[in-house]
């Protein structure tokens, strides 16, 4: 018998086509890219490749994008084959690393290609699950790295979520590694139906209508939006019918109707926490005595290694009441312990409803009936954003069980501002290409010196999937100009008015009627109506208003400041705009009442009339996404000077002479139009030259500059390493260049255990959100020494911006408090509240502070460096955070 027949007779069920053909072309020496949907079986072709390698006495690696994922596989794997043939590589855990299959994280493969480890030598398969991770903006590059440097005897077997450039990704990784094949199936395993979710004011029912009818747009779903008007006076008027379902509802009605388990998935952490809070107080109990109990004995088996001290400050008694009801939340946030226990109790369908983040989607294998999605936003850790329809398809993915469901489910909420074709665009669209995010690094740089000559060095720059797209977008960038300037000229002549001009015209209208943009609603000055009056009784110091601005189908954006009632019953509100200026509206200025459309958190105690307070409130207010309202910027001058009033005169005087001048053409109106096109198509045209430019610019120019920066310094002569440069070469870390520089400065020179912990923190901390926690500096000595590291910062992103390369992330001292009290021994009951960090971000960056201390010691520096960052790892690695560095369990990073 082949080994061929014998992996199917193992196997024990019928291949698939798509499995089917990723296998033979393996057979032929092939490598494969496998794009299939979530649940599809991609991983039994990782399994072919897996025991063909070990038939064979040789051995094959199996990385993934995530710890949790890695400790995941690594168990099943072991169930497999045993665990004497299994190992695990990743940063909390080296277990049997001389194994025939190893699991591990990417950047772990990516360091033995750079090292030239000889465990690469008997390797026959590498297998890069989740491989469309390489478009994530900070640690994609890696994937690159990879398949680009791997030994080209290695055969690859890539497995992608459905992305809708696989052919040209395969294409690229065949130019790279020779042969490869692209293997694409599209049909799911079980059939998923898409609905969207109405609640209905007057009887709170819920209607979930399909969103595709026949394969189409349902043409029922409009309905729901109203007028297509965009004053808000119609959009009020149809929200009285229509509202957002209410979560406890949704929950209860799933139930009801056989769609649990369900995934509920809200892209912010507090919102899963109140979601699971409210069911519980509302009664919600989705288990059985005896499901509780098993619930109860999962929990108990996880937690052996946490203290009661440590449970009590995690809140794991109430934690443990919401899980043992059937619900859950699933997110960074929690420590591992708790989130594995989760996994575990979904799995058995003991746990019927986890609310969950996006993170969840990353390949966590937690499978549900139904997915309810409540919001098409998401915070990326810079700003909210839309789901692109592969982020959506991933979320949607984990709708339907294999072998259980006949049919999944998801379900979209209905939401005021979001239009039904919105939701329905999602659904359909079948285009969400995989995109590159390589770029040289300075860790990047110093191991292609290290290991290449400079041909060499610049020619695997060149062979990146980043380049490749480039050079391929340039000939379509350059033809859609051409178009573009044919347009141009045409609309150049329409614009033309031998009368005067209509470019300036436009300019000058644009000058004098920008000075005045906030203004409140028109209205009778007879008094405010009722539900004006109401409306503002409601408001509060942070509460987001979108009032009318010049532009009539825009709104403006304010904060409420302060609110006070008269004597005579009237109600003054103080608002401020994204400029920081305040403006002072009474009920009577408010025609309808005004719609509060988002928070800014307040913090008591607060001076509503300081400067400080405006500046916070107009700086929150400006990073505030508002993605589903088309928004105008307030655009008035704080204190206009005489200078300016005169030009502003002037102005005046030019536009109403051109007015009088250009009324006597009978074309004034086309005129105007073509004009208003044309800058927009200049506009178009300026940035497609512009990345034209920039794709013309190809990578191994940015790596020249790269290697500029690393020369000034110090660590590069020539085309050779200095020693400095040989310590960055071995550093993999966002910060690695500012790191080495701060190692050879002498930050980390003559510290306690305690101190290196806190000074290592400013490195690998990153506060979440806009809003930046307050350095603590718990010696004298750390806020001198963190001093020296912001100063070396600020020189090094100077010299980055003047060479036109990525600026390395600013450092933040949020956790050096924490830190510092954690490696001195403190309690975690203790430590927690010293900025009111969850414990998931908490348990999180104790252990980027260890990966980071780890990477000190192998650095060949000072013995007394190296015993200090070895205290580190042994003060940190302890409790809640040694407990979350078990095999099996761990985190990703999600945000609000």
């Amino acid at each position: 018998m082949s080994f061929q027949q014998d992996f199917f007779r193992q196997i024990g069920f019928e291949l698939d086509e798509f499995q089917n053909k990723a296998i033979a072309a393996l057979e032929q020496g092939k490598s494969v890219l496998v794009a299939a949907p979530t649940g599809s079986g991609k991983t039994v072709v990782a399994r072919f490749a897996i025991e063909k390698a070990m038939s064979k006495g040789r051995r094959a690696f199996y990385t993934t994008p995530l710890k949790a994922l890695s400790n995941q596989k690594y168990l099943e794997f072991c169930d497999l084959y045993g665990v004497d043939k299994v190992g695990l590589l990743t940063g909390d855990n080296v277990i049997r690393s001389d194994a025939k299959v190893v699991v591990m994280t990417t950047e772990v493969l990516r360091n033995m290609i750079y090292s030239a480890s000889p465990d690469l030598s008997e390797l026959e398969y590498v297998v890069l699950d989740e491989v469309h991770y390489l478009q994530n903006p900070y640690r994609g590059a890696v994937w690159e790295e990879v398949i680009i440097h791997l030994p080209p005897e290695v055969d690859l077997v890539c497995l992608s979520a459905t992305v809708s450039n696989a052919e040209e990704f395969a294409e690229w990784i065949g130019t790279v590694r020779g042969s490869t094949a692209a293997i694409i199936e599209e049909k799911r395993p079980v059939e998923l139906n898409h609905f969207y979710l109405v609640g209905e004011r007057r009887s709170d029912s819920l209607l979930m209508i399909p969103t595709e009818v026949n394969g189409r747009i349902n043409p029922e779903g409009s309905r729901f939006d109203g007028p297509a008007v965009g004053t808000f006076a119609n959009r009020q008027k149809r929200r009285t019918r229509y509202a957002i379902p209410r979560r406890v509802d949704i929950v209860e009605q799933f139930k009801e109707w056989g769609l649990l388990p369900a995934i509920y998935f809200i892209f912010s952490r507090n919102g899963c926490e109140e979601a699971v809070r409210q069911c519980l107080y509302a009664g919600v109990r989705l288990t059985s005595p005896a499901e509780r109990a098993m619930i109860r004995e999962i929990a108990e088996s996880k937690v052996q290694a946490l203290s009661d001290d440590d449970l009590q400050a995690l809140g794991y008694p109430e934690w443990l009441e919401a899980l043992e009801a059937g619900i859950a939340s699933h997110h960074a946030g929690m420590v591992p312990p708790f989130k594995e226990i989760v996994e575990a109790c979904f799995a058995r369908s003991l746990a019927r409803v986890v609310f969950a983040t996006e993170t969840l989607s990353l390949g966590i294998n937690m499978p549900a009936k139904s997915v309810v999605i409540e919001k098409l936003t998401k915070f990326n850790g810079d700003r909210h954003e839309q789901l692109s329809p592969g982020e959506y398809t991933q979320l949607a993915g984990r709708a339907g069980r294999r072998g259980i469901d006949d049919v999944g489910y998801c379900a979209v909420l209905w939401s005021p501002l979001v239009p039904f074709s919105q939701v329905a665009s999602l659904v359909t669209n079948r285009s969400y290409p995989l995109s590159s995010s390589f770029r040289p690094t300075y860790n990047m740089a110093a191991n292609l010196v290290e290991g290449f000559t400079p041909e060499t060095a610049h020619h695997l720059l060149n062979l990146s999937f980043a380049q490749y797209r480039s050079d391929a977008e340039i000939v379509h960038l350059e033809a859609e100009l051409s178009k573009l300037s044919s347009q141009r000229v045409i609309l150049q002549a329409k614009a033309d008015c031998e009368i005067g001009s209509i470019s300036r015209y436009l300019e000058l209208t644009q000058v004098v009627h920008s000075g005045t943009v906030i203004r409140a609603p028109a209205a009778k000055k007879s008094g405010a109506p009722k539900e004006v009056l109401a409306t503002l009784e409601q408001l509060s110091p942070g509460d987001i208003l979108a009032l009318d601005s010049e532009d009539p189908s825009q709104m403006t954006r304010v904060a409420v400041a302060w609110t006070s009632r008269r004597k005579n019953g009237r109600i003054a509100v103080g608002l401020v705009d994204t400029l920081g200026l305040r403006h002072n509206f009474s009920g009577t200025d408010f025609g309808y009442p005004p719609e509060s459309v988002g928070r800014i958190p307040i913090k008591a105690p607060f001076d509503p009339h300081s400067q400080e307070f405006t500046d916070y409130l107009a700086k929150s207010l400006k990073e505030f996404d508002l993605p589903d309202l088309a928004m105008s910027e307030p655009l008035m001058s704080a204190s206009p000077s005489r200078a300016s009033l005169r030009e502003t005169t002037l102005n005046r005087r030019e536009l109403e002479l051109l007015e009088e001048s250009l009324a006597r053409c009978p074309y004034f109106r086309d005129h105007t139009t073509a004009q208003r096109q044309l800058v927009s198509l200049e506009g178009r045209i300026s940035r497609i030259k512009t990345r034209v430019k920039s794709n013309s610019e190809s990578l191994a120019r940015q790596f020249d500059r790269v290697l500029a920066i690393l020369a000034g310094r110090g660590l590069l002569d020539g085309w050779r390493l200095t020693a400095a440069g040989a310590k960055l070469a071995t550093l993999y870390h966002e910060c690695d260049l500012l790191v080495i520089l701060a190692l050879e400065d002498g930050v980390f020179d003559g510290l306690s255990v305690a101190e290196f912990a806190a000074i290592l923190s400013v490195f690998t901390f990153e506060s979440r959100g806009s809003v930046r926690l307050g350095p603590v500096f718990p010696t004298q000595r750390l806020s001198k020494r963190y001093k020296r590291v912001e100063q070396m910062w600020g020189d090094l992103v100077a010299e980055e911006a003047a060479m036109s390369i990525p600026l390395t992330r600013e450092t933040d001292p949020g956790f050096m408090e924490m830190a510092y009290d954690w490696a001195n021994g403190g309690e975690l009951s203790k430590v927690l509240p010293l900025n009111q960090m969850s414990a998931g971000d908490f348990v999180r960056n104790a252990k980027q502070l260890i990966d980071l201390a780890r990477q000190f010691v192998s650095l060949s520096i000072d013995p007394e460096i190296v015993a200090t960052a070895q205290g580190v790892v042994a003060a940190t690695l302890r409790g809640v955070v040694e407990a979350s560095s078990i095999v099996g369990i761990d985190l990703e990073i999600d945000a609000d």
